[in-house]
């Protein structure tokens, strides 16, 4: 499979998680994270031909995806559930252009160009401007917009570093989502209330669990693994207009210009921030 397709796949697949999460936003953010990643971990037993050793990574691998996937999916449901879901979803989505401005730090060969200054000016206003539309419906700032924002930094930093590490087998994302997913659901045991899973949570949770939560990061690691980061990257900038348009059609959010303005502003600031290097 060719790379940009493994990424676009993953792109269609993230553009559902925050109506996903909304439309489960009573389940408690930890126990809607572990379940999700245990359910997406099984996908890798057929595609090792059930081999286990295949899908056990090396303990710093294994620690780099359970970095991203426990720390980025516990922030983003915290975000969207203590702030307006479009607004959050928005700021999570500057991780594209973090990627950007952070990979000179991690990737060797990269460096920051004066138009990704621009682009992380250009992101910032929107993001502000998104935070300042939810504020307009809600009257304050919400804690919600950090956890937001401190998931695309997990997120972005957590995709440098597979670029970053090396070779690994697909299959080990497996690994990844059964020790985040056990780890979230023992979080959720601590620092949640018990919550009954009712019998109409189980279709959205299986697909959260099998798609966004789960092929979705089969996909990116073999699209990072193998193709060129600056394609993968443009081609991950459609997530938030993808994205954001299904949870303003799910959740029926007033659409207001600002809104309209700071989505476009995020758009052009990661885009032309993720262009190549010449």
């Amino acid at each position: 499979m060719r790379s940009d397709l493994a990424a676009l796949a993953a792109v269609v697949m993230w553009a559902s998680l925050a109506t996903l999460a909304a439309t489960l936003s009573h389940i408690p953010p930890l126990l809607l994270t572990g379940l999700g990643l245990l359910i997406g971990s099984v996908i890798s037993l057929p595609l090792s031909g059930f081999n286990i050793k295949r899908i056990w990574p090396s303990p710093r691998v294994l620690l780099l995806g359970v970095y991203g996937l426990f720390g980025y999916h516990a922030a983003l449901f915290a975000g969207l559930q203590n702030a307006p879901e479009v607004q959050a979803n928005l700021v999570n989505y500057l991780w594209p252009l973090l990627i950007v401005l952070l990979a000179p730090l991690i990737i060797k060969g990269t460096a920051l160009r004066p138009r990704h200054v621009f682009a992380a000016i250009t992101g910032f206003v929107g993001a502000a401007l998104a935070i300042l539309s939810g504020a307009q419906l809600t009257g304050e700032f919400e804690v919600g917009y950090l956890f937001a924002l401190l998931a695309a930094f997990i997120w972005s930093t957590y995709s440098l570093g597979v670029r970053a590490i090396g070779k690994f087998d697909t299959s080990s994302v497996g690994a990844f989502g059964l020790v985040a997913g056990l780890l979230a659901l023992g979080a959720h045991l601590i620092f949640e209330e018990s919550t009954v899973i009712a019998s109409s949570d189980l279709l959205p949770l299986l697909l959260l669990g099998l798609g966004a939560l789960g092929a979705s990061f089969y996909f990116w690691a073999y699209a990072l693994q193998n193709g060129d980061a600056q394609r993968i990257g443009l081609i991950a900038f459609l997530t938030p207009l993808l994205s954001t348009a299904m949870l303003v059609l799910a959740t029926g959010s007033p659409l207001s210009p600002l809104l309209l303005v700071s989505a476009g502003l995020i758009f052009v600031a990661a885009w032309f921030g993720g262009r190549g290097n010449n």
